[in-house]
């Protein structure tokens, strides 16, 4: 939290604990993800009595992590490589309760980006205050030249230097990000590795993606913070590095965890939620967050037939999923060479999307290459084509990083997998919020409606920390603050020239 004009949303008032109650409230929390997590976290603090049902043996959903074993060896495992920026408040705060000074978490100093002609940004050594970060990155890049800037409509761009929240969504969601960045001219080299890169960490395409999402991300990395666009990732597996601490100070809160549970309906009487699983167990509880991911979601409102109105659950089965995405993690009997990156991202190099050098930061990875002179690399491959094959992404690695050619694959694992929330142009409207018409039934995760600038993991914090406030006010229990980047556009100069384009257009 290094920059001050981060804004901060107070904790609503209340009771410090809910010992103070006549009855201690009692809470199902349905999905053991960040999102779950965090709402678990923010309910246990406040004294709730909090059962997390999670339907895998492991916690963390899309960022959970687990062991595997191959030849008598325990190898760590996860669903793969994820960027923890700085400007992730909500999500550190959730971290910070294990971990307070983030020890757990180390620096990838730079992570470059290739196109497939070679051509090479980076990241590293950007001013980070806006707008001078986004400039000199443009002034530096290959891909982009100072003529350029002549060709740039300042009109179609200026909702980039202008964003507020929810303003771009009700100006932009209709459009899709690729119309939009073409409405720009941007060149269109720099409009693949500059942006295309990071639209498809949102596992779509340009072309189905919201402009309103594509320019609020562009809001939160670029031209509305100052945290700088360098990231941190755990030193070890998810699992050892951030769950199982949570867990262990969840569980001296009281709160239980039932893991390898699912989750087949929910049944509302005048005063309790019951929950049923697939055990067998039934659950009573005061009230219930639902923080699956969207299919997860989906299923158990269908088959809770008196749960909330036909209108919300009509809204609930609209909700859509990304293109499938594939992670192939690799230990090899070679290291990789000494000068590459952690982490490269790659554009024109279908269908290979980055790749994560892994025993540079990991533990586990970094004992298994040093006792067996190798290396762990995962390929990661976001919104995949039917016909796209886990070979086609190493016959990328191979020409991006010609040394791996040559080494023997000691094991590998593929995941595929396509349970990742699709915000296409013309949804955010109709995407549910954390609010449902049922009392005491609550939404979270990052695939919910929240009106800040918030995406991906720290979605799912943010939704989670505000899922758990909502109930605790139920109660008169305090509530927890939340923070987030600034809200709008943060250089006025800009806000001017974005608000004078946009009164001309009217």
């Amino acid at each position: 939290m290094t920059d001050r004009r981060r804004e901060t949303i107070p904790a609503p008032a209340g009771l410090a604990d809910a010992q103070a109650l006549p009855n201690r409230p009692r809470v199902i929390v349905i999905g053991g993800g960040i999102a779950g997590l965090t709402a678990a976290t923010g309910l246990a603090e406040r004294g709730v009595a909090v059962e997390v049902i999670e339907r895998e043996p492991y916690l963390g959903g899309r960022v959970g992590g687990w062991t595997e074993r191959h030849d008598g060896m325990g190898l760590a495992m996860n669903r793969g490589f994820h960027a923890f920026f700085r400007q992730y408040y909500n999500l550190r705060t959730l971290l910070r309760r294990t971990d307070p000074q983030l020890r757990r978490l180390t620096p990838v100093e730079d992570y470059p980006l290739i196109d497939g002609d070679g051509r090479r940004d980076s990241f590293r050594g950007l001013p980070r205050t806006p707008p001078w970060n986004a400039v000199a990155f443009a002034a530096r890049s290959p891909t982009f030249r100072l003529r350029d800037f002549t060709y740039i409509d300042a009109r179609a761009a200026a909702p980039l230097a202008a964003v507020s929240v929810p303003e771009t969504y009700l100006r932009l969601d209709h459009v899709d990000a690729e119309t939009f960045l073409k409405n720009i001219r941007f060149p269109e080299a720099a409009r693949h590795l500059a942006f295309e890169v990071f639209s498809r960490s949102f596992f779509a395409d340009p072309a189905q993606l919201s402009a309103a999402e594509l320019a609020t991300m562009f809001h939160i990395y670029f031209l509305g913070s100052s945290e700088g666009l360098i990231f941190d990732v755990p030193c070890a597996n998810y699992d050892t590095a951030l769950w199982q601490p949570l867990q262990r100070y969840l569980e001296h809160r009281e709160a239980r965890f039932h893991l390898g549970v699912g989750v087949q309906r929910i049944a509302k009487d005048r005063e309790t939620f019951t929950v049923h699983t697939d055990s067998g167990e039934r659950f009573d509880a005061d009230a219930v967050v639902l923080a699956t991911d969207v299919s997860g979601l989906q299923q158990i409102v269908a088959a809770s037939t008196d749960l909330a109105d036909a209108q919300w659950r009509a809204q609930i089965a609209r909700m859509r999923t990304a293109p499938p995405f594939a992670v192939h993690r690799l230990w090899l009997d070679r290291p990789v060479a000494a000068g590459r990156p952690a982490f490269l991202g790659t554009s024109g190099h279908e269908p290979l999307d980055n790749i994560s050098v892994l025993d540079r930061y990991e533990n586990e990875a970094a004992g298994w290459a040093r006792a067996h002179g190798g290396s762990v690399v995962e390929l990661h491959s976001y919104a995949l084509a039917s016909a796209s094959s886990s070979a086609d992404a190493l016959r990328q690695l191979h020409r991006i990083y010609p040394e791996t050619a040559a080494a023997q694959v000691v094991c590998e694992r593929v995941l595929k997998r396509s349970d990742c929330p699709l915000f296409a142009p013309g949804t955010y409207l109709d995407r549910p919020a954390g609010t449902t018409p049922l009392p005491g039934l609550v939404l979270a995760g990052d695939a919910i409606r929240i009106d800040l600038p918030v995406a991906l993991m720290e979605r799912a914090a943010t939704t989670g920390w505000a899922a758990a406030n909502r109930l605790l006010t139920r109660w008169g229990l305090a509530g927890h603050p939340l923070h987030t980047v600034p809200r709008q556009g943060r250089s006025r100069p800009l806000r001017w020239l974005a608000n004078r384009e946009k009164a001309a257009l009217r």
